[in-house]
C-alpha cells in the first residue's frame, strides 16, 4: 500500500514538473500572440486615423460641393424669378398684340378668298390654271400668310387688272356645241367674253368657274350680233358686240323663248283671248278712220252759214249745207235738218234738232259698248284659263308629287300666260274705249254747239 502511494506520488511529481514547462511555453505564447495583437491593433488604428482623414476631406468636399449647389439652386430661383417675370411680360404683350395678329391673318385669308373667287370667276383664267396653283399655299389650314404671300397676292390682282383691259387671241380649249371637246383661236375680250370661229360660223363662250374651261353658248346669238361678231372678226368692222354682264343678257337672248312659245304654253284659252284682241284692233282702226272722218273743220262751216243768214240768204246757206253733205259729217246733217226747219217755231225746231243729233249717235258710238265688253272678258279669259292651269298642276301634284318641278310647269305656264295675256289685251282696250268715247262725246258737243247757235240764229233772223 506504502509501495502505491510512493509510486503515485512520483507519478503526480513528474506530471507537476510538466505542467509548469507547459504554462511557461503557453505565457510564452500568449505573450508573443498579445505583442502581435498590439501590432495589428496600432496598424489598424493607422489605417482607420487614415480612412477618418480621407473621409473628412471627402465630407469636407462634399459640404463645399453641397454650398455650391446650394448657391447655384439660389441662383437658379433668382433667375427662374427673372425668367418667370419675363415670361409673364412677354405673354402679357403677345396677349395684347395676338388680336392684331389674328386679324390681320384672317383679313389676308379672307381677301386671299375674295381673291381666288375673282380668278375662279374671271375669264381671262382660261388656259391659265397656275394662277390658283399660286394661291394654294395661302388656302392651306393652319397656314400663316407671310409677306411674300401678299405679295403673290398683289401680283395676281394687277394681272388681273391688266388683263381685265386686254383684247387676246389665244389658242384654247373649249367645249363646242356637240358636246365634243375642240381646240381654236378664241378671241377673249377682256373679263367680259369670249368668242370663237369655226366651220359652223362665229359664236359666244361662256366660262365656267367650277370646271375652269369654256364652252359654246347651246343657244345661236341674234343675227344682228353674229353679223357684228362675224365682221369684227374678219376685220371689216370696227365694233364688236361686249356683254357688261359677262355673258348673263347673252344667256337671257339666247334661251329666251319667242311669242309663239309662249303662246303656246298658254294653252287653249289663248286662242279665244286672241280673237278678242283681233275684233278690238279692228273695231278700234274702223272707228279712229271714221271719226277722223266725221270731225271736220266745222267751225269754218258755221262761221259761212252764219255770214249768209244775216243777209237773209236762207237758200244759200241750204246750198251751202248741201254742197258740204258729201264729206259724211254729222254736223252738216244737223244743220241741213235745222234749216229745214226753219219756218217752224223754236220748240219745233229744237226737237228737230235733238232728233237728228239722236239719229246720228248710233253711228258714232258704233263698236265702242263692244270694245268695253272685250275689255272685261279678256281678263275674265285669263282667269279662266289659270283655273284650268291650276286645275292640271294639282292633278300632276296628285300623281307624280312635288319631286320634280318640270311636271308642274306645264300648268303653271298655262295659268301666268292667260292671266298675262288677259290683262294684255283688256288694259289697252280699256284705254282705247275710254278715248274714242271721248272723241264720240266731242263731235256730239260739237253738234249740240252748232245746233243751239243756227237755234239762235233762226230766232234773231225772225226777229
Amino acid at each position: 500500500m506504502r509501495a502505491s502511494l510512493l509510486t503515485l506520488l512520483a507519478i503526480l511529481t513528474l506530471a507537476g514538473a510538466a505542467a509548469g514547462q507547459d504554462l511557461r511555453e503557453a505565457w510564452r505564447k500568449a505573450d508573443a500572440d498579445r505583442a502581435a495583437a498590439r501590432d495589428d491593433a496600432a496598424t489598424e488604428l493607422r489605417r482607420i486615423m487614415d480612412d477618418r482623414e480621407a473621409l473628412t476631406a471627402a465630407v469636407a468636399e462634399l459640404e463645399a460641393r453641397r454650398d455650391a449647389l446650394k448657391a447655384s439652386i439660389d441662383d437658379n430661383h433668382a433667375r427662374q424669378n427673372v425668367l418667370t417675370a419675363e415670361r409673364d411680360d412677354l405673354e402679357d404683350a403677345w396677349a395684347g398684340r395676338e388680336l392684331s395678329v389674328r386679324e390681320i391673318s384672317g383679313n389676308v385669308r379672307v381677301a386671299a378668298r375674295d381673291l381666288e373667287s375673282l380668278l375662279r370667276q374671271s375669264l381671262v383664267s382660261a388656259g391659265r390654271p397656275d394662277r390658283l396653283e399660286r394661291l394654294a399655299p395661302v388656302m392651306r389650314d393652319g397656314y400663316f400668310p407671310d409677306l411674300d404671300d401678299i405679295t403673290v397676292m398683289t401680283d395676281l390682282l394687277l394681272e388681273e387688272i391688266a388683263l381685265s383691259g386686254r383684247i387676246e387671241s389665244r389658242e384654247l380649249e373649249y367645249g363646242g356645241r356637240d358636246g365634243r371637246d375642240a381646240r381654236g383661236d378664241v378671241v377673249v375680250l377682256g373679263r367680259f367674253n369670249a368668242v370663237y370661229r369655226d366651220d359652223q360660223g362665229v359664236g359666244f363662250l361662256e366660262w365656267s368657274p367650277d370646271d375652269q374651261r369654256l364652252t359654246a353658248q347651246a343657244g345661236d346669238p341674234p343675227r344682228g350680233l353674229r353679223r357684228a361678231l362675224g365682221s369684227w372678226l374678219a376685220g371689216d368692222g370696227d365694233r364688236a358686240p361686249v356683254d357688261l354682264s359677262g355673258g348673263a343678257a347673252l344667256r337671257q337672248i339666247a334661251h329666251g323663248s319667242s311669242l309663239r312659245d309662249q303662246l303656246a304654253a298658254g294653252g287653249p284659252v289663248v286662242w279665244p283671248i286672241l280673237a278678242l284682241a283681233l275684233v278690238a284692233l279692228v273695231i278700234t282702226f274702223e272707228r279712229l278712220l271714221e271719226l277722223r272722218r266725221v270731225h271736220g273743220n266745222t267751225d269754218r262751216l258755221m262761221g259761212e252759214v252764219d255770214a249768209l243768214a244775216a243777209k237773209g240768204e236762207w237758200i244759200a246757206c241750204e246750198a251751202l249745207a248741201e254742197s258740204h253733205a258729201g264729206k259724211g259729217w254729222p254736223v252738216v246733217r244737223v244743220l241741213r235738218a235745222g234749216l229745214a226747219a226753219r219756218g217752224e217755231r223754236r220748240e219745233t225746231i229744237e226737237s228737230v234738232l235733238q232728233e237728228s243729233i239722236l239719229r246720228e249717235l248710233p253711228r258714232l258710238e258704233r263698236g265702242i259698248s263692244a270694245l268695253a265688253i272685250i275689255g272685261a272678258v279678256a281678263p275674265l279669259l285669263g282667269l279662266l284659263g289659270t283655273v284650268t292651269g291650276m286645275i292640271d298642276t294639282f292633278r300632276v301634284i296628285t300623281l307624280f308629287g312635288t319631286s320634280d318641278p318640270r311636271l308642274m310647269s306645264g300648268g303653271i305656264s298655262e295659268a301666268l300666260v292667260t292671266t298675262e295675256l288677259g290683262l294684255a289685251v283688256a288694259i289697252p282696250i280699256m284705254l282705247v274705249h275710254t278715248w274714242l268715247s271721248r272723241r264720240v262725246d266731242k263731235v256730239v258737243g260739237d253738234m249740240e254747239e252748232k245746233a243751239v247757235g243756227l237755234t239762235n240764229l233762226i230766232e234773231k233772223e225772225r226777229g
